[in-house]
C-alpha cells in the first residue's frame, strides 16, 4: 500500500490506576469513555477486584492486570518492575498514572522515557503528619523531574502543592460529572427512589434524609458525622442519616452509630441515593476535588462538606457560608446540617442553583476535552525536544527503587518511618530549570 493511503495507528493512552473502587476509577472510567468514543486506543492497567477493570472494559478499554497494593513496601520492586514490562508490551504514546500508589510505581519505572501525566487526585501528604507526610513530600518534591505534567483537580489542590514545595509543569482541570446521567430529581423522583431502594424499607414517609455517600474509611470522615449525628435529631425529630458505601471502617462506624442512622452498602448507582435525598453530606479530612459534592448538585441536592482542598471551588458563589464547615468538627457539622434540614425553601433553593452551577462549570465533557488537549500539548513538546534518557531498553528491567517504608496515603491507620532529611539540591530546586519553555513553567487549565 502506498505510504499515503497507509492509515495512521491510533494513539494510545496508558492509564494506570491504584486504587479500584471509589472517586478515582470514575474519573478514569469517564475519560476511558470520551477517549475511546475520540478513536484512541486505551488500556487500563490496575489491580484485579473492585469496580474500575469491569466499568472500564464497559467504556471501552483494554484492562490488562497490574498486580499492586493499595501501600509499598518489599513489593514495590516487583510492581515497578510490572509496569516497566507492559509499557514495553503496550507502547504507549503516553502514561497517565492515577493517584499516589500508581504515580509512585509508575514515575520509578519510567523515569521520564515515555511522556508521563500525574494525576495526584488529593496529595499523599495530606493524609497524614510527622515523618509520614515528611516522607510523601519528599517524594512529591523529588519526583516531578520525571512527569511531563502534575495534573490537579482543582486549582487549591495546584496551589497547595506549590506551597508545600512541590515545583512541577502544571495543569489544572477540574472534576467533571456526566450531567445527563447525574440530573434534577424532583418530588415524585425522590419518592420513587425511596420506594425502590431496599434499604429505605420502613423509613417514615416524611423523613428528612441526610445522604452520605462514600468508602468507609478515615478519609471521608464519618466518624466526626456520626458524632455529630445526635445532636441534628435531636433537633429535627424527622431527620434520618444514610451511610451509602463500605470499607475498612464498616464494623467501627456500625459500633459507633447512633439511633436514625441506617447502612446501605456499596452501591453500583449511586443516582438513586441522590433522588432520594433530602440532603447530601461529605464531611472528609482531605480531598482533591470531591466529585459526591459535583454529583449531589447536578442531582439539585444541596450539599454541606467541609473546607478541605477543592471543596470551596466546587460550590456555586454564595454556598460557602452555608454548606461549608470546617474538617473534624462536629459541631459545625451538626449546625450546618441543622440549618438546612429545618428549612426546605432554602434546600430547593440551594438546590436548584446547585445544578446549574454544575452543568454550566463540571460538565465531564469538558473535563475530558482538556485532558485531551492537553496530551496534545504534551505530546507535541516531547517531539520538539530530544528525550534526556534513553528509551526502555527490551531486555533489562529498571534499577531496584528504595523502600520508601508504609505508604503515606493508607486511610486505615498511622504509618511509621524514620524520619528523613531535607531533599538535597537538585534541578528542581531551581524553577527556571523546569522547562525549555519557562513561560510555561506556571501554565493551568480551568
Amino acid at each position: 500500500m502506498p505510504d499515503n493511503e497507509r492509515t495512521a495507528a491510533p494513539r494510545t493512552v496508558l492509564h494506570l490506576s491504584q486504587p479500584v473502587e471509589g472517586g478515582v476509577p470514575r474519573v478514569v472510567v469517564d475519560l476511558v469513555r470520551a477517549q475511546t468514543a475520540a478513536g484512541l486506543r486505551t488500556v487500563v492497567a490496575c489491580p484485579p477486584g473492585g469496580t474500575l477493570g469491569r466499568d472500564a472494559a464497559a467504556a471501552g478499554a483494554e484492562v490488562v492486570p497490574w498486580q499492586a497494593s493499595r501501600e509499598p513496601g518489599p513489593g514495590l520492586y516487583g510492581e515497578t518492575v510490572r509496569i516497566a514490562r507492559l509499557v514495553r508490551r503496550i507502547g504507549p504514546d503516553l502514561v497517565h498514572a492515577h493517584s499516589a500508589k500508581a504515580g509512585l510505581a509508575a514515575r520509578l519505572a519510567l523515569r521520564g522515557r515515555v511522556p508521563t501525566v500525574h494525576q495526584p487526585h488529593a496529595w499523599s501528604f495530606d493524609a497524614v503528619g510527622g515523618a509520614t507526610a515528611r516522607l510523601a513530600l519528599y517524594w512529591e518534591r523529588l519526583a516531578t523531574r520525571w512527569a511531563d505534567r502534575v495534573l490537579c483537580v482543582s486549582e487549591d489542590e495546584r496551589r497547595h502543592g506549590l506551597e508545600a514545595g512541590v515545583r512541577a509543569h502544571w495543569a489544572v482541570i477540574r472534576n467533571g460529572v456526566d450531567t445527563d446521567r447525574f440530573r434534577p430529581a424532583d418530588a415524585d423522583a425522590r419518592a420513587r427512589a425511596r420506594a425502590a431502594l431496599p434499604a429505605l424499607d420502613g423509613l417514615p414517609p416524611h423523613a428528612l434524609l441526610t445522604v452520605c455517600v462514600g468508602r468507609l474509611c478515615r478519609q471521608k470522615g464519618q466518624d466526626v458525622l456520626l458524632r455529630a449525628w445526635p445532636d441534628v435529631a435531636d433537633r429535627v425529630p424527622d431527620a434520618w442519616l444514610v451511610l451509602v458505601g463500605d470499607g475498612p471502617q464498616r464494623r467501627e462506624l456500625g459500633a459507633a452509630a447512633p439511633r436514625r442512622v441506617l447502612f446501605a452498602g456499596a452501591a453500583d448507582d449511586t443516582v438513586p441515593w441522590y433522588a432520594a435525598a433530602d440532603l447530601v453530606v461529605l464531611p472528609s479530612r482531605w480531598e482533591g476535588m470531591a466529585l459526591v459534592p459535583l454529583e449531589a448538585m447536578a442531582c439539585g441536592r444541596p450539599v454541606v462538606t467541609t473546607e478541605v482542598t477543592g471543596a470551596a471551588e466546587s460550590l456555586p458563589p454564595g454556598h460557602a457560608a452555608r454548606c461549608l464547615v470546617p474538617p473534624e468538627h462536629p459541631t459545625a457539622l451538626a449546625r450546618a446540617l441543622t440549618g438546612l434540614l429545618a428549612d426546605p425553601r432554602l434546600r430547593h433553593d440551594l438546590g436548584r442553583r446547585a445544578a446549574d452551577h454544575v452543568r454550566s462549570a463540571f460538565d465531564v465533557r469538558r473535563t475530558a476535552a482538556e485532558v485531551a488537549r492537553l496530551y496534545d500539548e504534551v505530546l507535541a513538546e516531547r517531539s520538539a525536544v530530544p528525550p534526556s534518557e534513553p528509551p526502555l531498553p527490551p531486555a533489562t528491567e529498571p534499577s531496584a527503587p528504595p523502600y520508601l517504608g508504609p505508604f503515606p496515603h493508607t486511610v486505615d491507620g498511622p504509618s511509621v518511618v524514620p524520619p528523613l532529611p531535607e531533599p538535597s539540591p537538585h534541578p528542581l530546586d531551581d524553577p527556571s530549570a523546569l522547562s525549555p519553555h519557562p513561560e510555561s513553567t506556571e501554565r493551568t487549565r480551568r
